[in-house]
């Protein structure tokens, strides 16, 4: 086999590289259901894998039945029916709220930790009850296919859909970032995971707060499950991207959005490059575990996360 040129190495790294990024963002998306559960409850959501694919399943369902007997399904279709979602994930997070959270304020974090443990059990029970177990096939219209142009330039193949994606992603992450940072709502719910008695006592309403936070999480969920979906089809195997995104929540911080985008990358980049250089060595599937051995060595050296704040308790 002939020895590559250091230019076509380049190109080739280069290729694996932005290809693990652009998928890396795509991790940051379904992360950041979990820092924004953890941040205004200081919990961690166990459900929201479940969410993603209640959301996908809600989504491709009701665009089904809309161009059922259509010729084509059109933008307004495809509008509809994310509107329509959008409720219906909004409402139910927050029925998650009332039902389930409310009555446990102030109790121990492991209960309610166990609660979502139980409400990831019940909400894909629930979904497979509602829409059926069949797998759906969700075409955005986005090509799924290498860009021709950077194909004939570069020889890099990297699709639009992967693009288009991590763009959706990058916005709603940038969006997430200012929210919490200048809006009202946005710092009471910073403070709210500080301290729930304290936000309490300054006045801060804390079931108004987590409804709003569910809700929004409810909607995280929907956007992540339609990018997701359009890309590996809509299945219940959508509920483990919660696995996925662990890795990604250890590395970057719990408590962190910019830690969600960062450890994304992280383990997005490295788990293309460990595939490609190191599965000839160490074996196949390299991908699908290396980001959990990354994730432990981090555990081991920095256990709040590169961006997540150190945990001093008094005694």
């Amino acid at each position: 086999m002939p020895e590559m040129s250091f230019a076509t190495e380049l190109l080739l790294f280069l290729e694996v590289l932005i290809n693990g990024l652009l998928s890396g963002i795509m991790y940051s998306l379904v992360a950041l259901g979990f820092v924004l559960i953890f941040k205004a409850s200081g919990i961690f959501n166990f459900a929201q894998g479940a969410f993603v694919l209640f959301a996908a399943l809600t989504f491709v369902s009701f665009l089904e039945a809309a161009i059922m007997g259509a010729e084509n399904s059109g933008l307004l279709y495809f509008v509809a029916c994310f509107m329509l979602t959008l409720v219906v994930m909004a409402a139910y997070g927050v029925a998650v709220e009332r039902i389930v959270l409310r009555p446990l304020v102030n109790q121990p974090l492991i209960i309610l930790f166990m609660a979502t443990i139980g409400l990831n059990f019940f909400t894909e029970g629930f979904a497979q009850l509602i829409w059926g177990t069949e797998v759906h096939r969700l075409d955005l219209g986005i090509p799924d296919e290498p860009m021709g142009w950077l194909l004939d330039k570069t020889n890099m193949y990297i699709t639009a859909f992967d693009v288009v994606a991590a763009a959706v992603a990058a916005g709603l992450v940038l969006a997430l970032s200012l929210f919490f940072s200048k809006t009202r709502t946005g710092r009471a719910l910073r403070a709210v995971s500080d301290d729930h008695q304290a936000a309490m006592s300054v006045g801060i309403p804390l079931q108004h707060i987590w409804a709003i936070t569910w809700g929004v999480a409810g909607a995280i969920g929907l956007i992540a499950g339609i990018l997701w979906g359009a890309k590996l089809g809509v299945h219940f195997s959508l509920a483990l991207l919660a696995l996925k995104a662990l890795p990604v929540l250890i590395i970057g911080g719990f408590d962190s959005i910019a830690g969600a985008i960062v450890g994304g990358l992280i383990i997005g980049a490295s788990e293309k490059l460990a595939e490609f250089y190191l599965s000839g060595i160490i074996g196949g599937a390299l991908e699908n575990w290396f980001p959990y051995i990354l994730a432990t060595l981090f555990l081991l050296i920095r256990p709040q996360g590169l961006f997540g704040e150190k945990i001093i308790e008094r005694v």
